[in-house]
């Protein structure tokens, strides 16, 4: 039987810290969502001037970014090239950039999803928010 890593509180707590100081940094104002391994949600932080959507879009790119276990900016680009029928994948929730798998020892251990900003800033967040605890 094998044994894997899993996000604990203080992870999450780290990586939402860590995300948070760059949007800061930036002036953006977002939300961020950490969800687990079976796209639980964990933590969730919406900044000041986040707009109300972003506190459901947030979660929901880091759902498609778990259970798809890649970026999910891969499916708005599947979608942007011709395949509409991945609109129909069942539990995916927003196939679009900005939700970044957290992979451990090569098992993904959770994702995180950001929404508010440009999708490529969004994607910087996330990313800068999983370099905390890497």
């Amino acid at each position: 039987m094998k044994t894997k890593h899993s996000l604990e509180a203080s992870d999450v707590k780290a990586i939402l810290a860590a995300a948070e100081a760059e949007a800061r940094a930036n002036g953006w104002a977002v939300t961020i969502a950490v969800v687990d391994d079976g796209a639980h949600l964990l933590g969730l932080l919406r900044l000041d001037g986040a707009s109300a959507s972003t506190a459901q879009m947030a979660p929901a790119k880091a759902t498609t970014s778990v259970l798809g276990r890649r970026e999910s900016k891969v499916y708005e680009d599947l979608i942007l090239g011709g395949r509409i029928t991945m609109l129909s994948a069942p539990g995916m929730q927003a196939m679009l950039e900005g939700g970044v798998p957290i992979i451990v020892d090569g098992d993904i251990v959770g994702a995180v999803g950001v929404s508010g900003v440009k999708s490529d800033q969004d994607v910087q967040i996330a990313r800068a928010g999983i370099a905390a605890i890497l």
